[in-house]
C-alpha cells in the first residue's frame, strides 16, 4: 500500500480551518494526499519526498531522450550546413548574383581571407612566445622597456613619419590638388561659356526650325509631303508597371499606318510580363496598326544586344528612320510630325534629339533636385551644342535616327553600359550631325528612390570613363569641323542672318 504524509505536528501548533477532504485514488501507485484546509494544498512540501524509484527512472529516461534530440538536430543543422558550403563554395551550385555584388563578395572574401593570415601569424608568434617563456616577466630572456624607452622608439618612429610625408607624400597630394584645381577652372569655364551661348540663343531666338508646313493641305488630294518609311523600336525588360502606357503612347502617333511598324523589343525573363505585353500587343493589332512582339532566346548585351538583334531582321531594310523609346517614355501623337521633317532636304543629318518631360517631378525632394539637373543638361548644355557644334550625346531615347547613319557607324555595339553615347560620337567622327528640338518634349519619369537613382549615376557616371578609353584613339585621328558651314546654317531660324554668318566665318 503506497505511504501517505502525516501533518499531525502541524495540526498541533494551528488551528483546523475548513472541512477536512480525503482524496481517494485507484491506482496503489500514487501516493494519498489528505488536504486539511483550503490552504493546505500551498503550503512548501518537500520535492523528492513521495516519489518512488520508478519515477526517478521515469525522469531521467526523458532528460536523456530530449538531449538525444538535441544533438541529433545539432547533427542534422551542421551536416546540412557543411553540404550548402560544398555546394556554393565548391561545385558554385545555386549561385547567380549579379557582378556588382560579386565584386562585393568577393572584397568581403578577402577581408575574411587577411584577417584569418593575421590571426594565424598572430597565433604561430603567441606559440613561439610561450615555448621561450616571454610570458614569464621574471625571465632573463624577456627584456621589458622603461618609458624613456618607449618615448624615444615612438619620437624616432615620428620623425621617420614626418621625414616620409615629406618627401613622398606631400608632391604627391599637392600634384593631385593642383590637377583638380586645373579641371574645376575647365569645367567652370565650360559652364560659362555654355549659359552664354544660351543666352545668345534665347536673345536671338535660335532654333531648328522646318521651311514652311509640309503637312498643309494645298489641294483636294492632301499635301504634297512624303511620309517616309519609320520604325518605332521599345526596348524594354520585365516593365510591369510601364508597358501598357508606353505601346498605347505609341500605338497612337500620327503618322500613315502604312508607314509605320512599331517593334516591342522584349527582353523579359518574366513569362507573366511577356504574356501580358503580347495581350496588350494583339488588343492594338487588331485596331490595324502595325505592331510586332519581339523575345531574344539568347539575352546578351542589355539594351545594345537587343537593339542590335532588332536592327538585324530583314524587313528592318525598307525603311529609312528609327525612332526609339524606352518603356516608361509617351510620346505626343504629333511627334513624329514635328521631328521627321528636319531630314528633308539634310542629308548630313543623321539625329533628332527631343527633350525630356518629368511627369513626377514634384514628387519629393529627389525628383526636385533631378529636374533642375537634366533641365540644365537638356536646356543649355545640348541645346547649345547642338546649334554651335551640330553634336551632343544621344540620350538613348526620344530621338529619331536615320539608319543609314547608324550603318555607316558600325550600328549597335555591347562594349559599353553607354551604347547611346557610343552610337553618337561615332557618329559625329563619321560626319554626321544632329539636332536637337528644344521645344518637343516626351513625358517620362525620374527615379523617386535613392536606391534607383544610385544605379542610374553609376551607370551614366562609370559607362562615359570607359568609352572614353575606347574611343580615344578615333577621337585623335579624326577631322571634324568645329565651326558650322555655310549649308548648314540656313536650317536654323536665325534673327539677323548676315550678322551672324561673319561671326562665326
Amino acid at each position: 500500500m503506497a505511504p501517505s504524509l502525516d501533518f499531525s505536528a502541524w495540526w498541533v501548533k494551528e488551528t483546523r480551518k475548513g472541512t477536512p477532504v480525503v482524496v481517494t485514488m485507484e491506482n496503489p501507485n500514487y501516493s494519498l494526499l489528505e488536504i486539511d484546509g483550503p490552504d493546505a494544498a500551498f503550503r512548501p512540501v518537500d520535492k523528492d519526498r513521495g516519489k518512488n524509484a520508478k519515477q526517478f527512472t521515469w525522469v531521467l529516461l526523458l532528460k536523456a531522450h530530449r538531449a538525444a534530440g538535441c544533438v541529433a538536430w545539432l547533427a542534422n543543422v551542421l551536416w546540412a550546413l557543411l553540404g550548402t558550403i560544398k555546394k556554393r563554395l565548391i561545385f558554385r551550385q545555386g549561385v547567380a548574383m549579379e557582378r556588382e555584388k560579386l565584386e562585393k563578395g568577393r572584397v568581403l572574401f578577402r577581408f575574411i581571407r587577411g584577417f584569418l593570415a593575421l590571426s594565424l601569424a598572430t597565433l604561430a608568434f603567441e606559440v613561439v612566445a610561450h615555448f621561450n617563456g616571454w610570458h614569464y616577466f621574471r625571465s632573463s630572456n624577456l627584456h621589458i622597456p622603461h618609458t624613456s624607452e618607449i618615448q624615444g622608439w615612438l619620437h624616432m618612429v615620428y620623425v621617420a613619419w614626418l621625414e616620409f610625408r615629406a618627401d613622398y607624400i606631400a608632391p604627391l597630394i599637392q600634384t593631385l590638388s593642383s590637377f583638380c584645381v586645373a579641371l574645376f577652372i575647365i569645367q567652370s569655364l565650360d559652364r560659362m561659356i555654355l549659359c552664354l551661348g544660351c543666352f545668345w540663343i534665347k536673345y536671338k531666338k535660335i532654333r531648328p526650325r522646318i521651311k514652311g508646313d509640309p503637312f498643309k493641305t494645298e489641294d483636294v488630294e492632301g499635301s504634297g509631303y512624303e511620309y517616309p518609311m519609320v520604325l518605332v523600336q521599345i526596348p524594354m525588360c520585365n516593365e510591369r508597371e510601364v508597358y501598357e502606357q508606353s505601346i498605347s503612347a505609341v500605338c497612337q502617333l500620327d503618322w500613315p499606318k502604312e508607314c509605320l511598324l512599331i517593334q516591342v523589343l522584349d527582353d523579359s525573363d518574366d513569362e507573366s510580363i511577356q504574356w501580358l505585353i503580347k495581350g496588350e500587343i494583339s488588343k492594338w493589332s487588331q485596331r490595324g496598326i502595325n505592331i510586332i512582339y519581339r523575345h531574344r532566346l539568347v539575352r546578351t548585351g542589355y539594351k545594345a544586344g537587343n537593339l542590335k538583334s532588332a536592327m538585324n531582321c530583314d524587313y528592318v531594310k525598307g525603311y529609312e528612320f528609327v525612332a526609339i523609346f524606352d518603356a516608361d517614355f509617351q510620346p505626343n501623337p504629333d511627334f513624329l510630325k514635328k521631328t521627321v521633317p528636319h531630314f528633308k532636304d539634310n542629308p548630313e543629318l543623321g539625329l533628332v534629339q527631343a527633350r525630356w518631360a518629368f511627369v513626377n517631378k514634384d514628387e519629393n525632394l529627389l525628383t526636385r533636385l533631378q529636374n533642375i539637373n537634366l533641365c540644365f543638361h537638356f536646356e543649355v548644355e545640348q541645346q547649345v551644342n547642338g546649334v554651335f557644334l551640330n553634336f551632343f550625346g544621344f540620350n538613348g531615347t526620344a530621338g529619331v535616327w536615320r539608319i543609314k547613319a547608324l550603318e555607316d557607324s558600325g550600328g549597335w555595339l555591347e562594349r559599353t553600359t553607354v551604347e547611346d553615347m557610343d552610337i553618337a560620337v561615332r557618329a559625329h567622327l563619321n560626319g554626321w550631325k544632329f539636332i536637337f528640338l528644344n521645344d518637343v518634349k516626351v513625358l517620362c519619369e525620374v527615379p523617386e528612390s535613392y536606391e534607383a537613382y544610385r544605379k542610374q549615376q553609376h551607370r551614366w557616371h562609370s559607362g562615359p570613363m570607359q568609352l572614353f578609353r575606347l574611343c580615344l584613339p578615333a577621337i585623335i585621328t579624326s577631322k571634324v569641323d568645329l565651326v558650322l558651314t555655310d549649308s548648314w546654317i540656313p536650317h536654323l531660324d536665325i534673327s539677323e542672318n548676315s550678322i551672324y554668318r561673319k561671326q562665326i566665318g
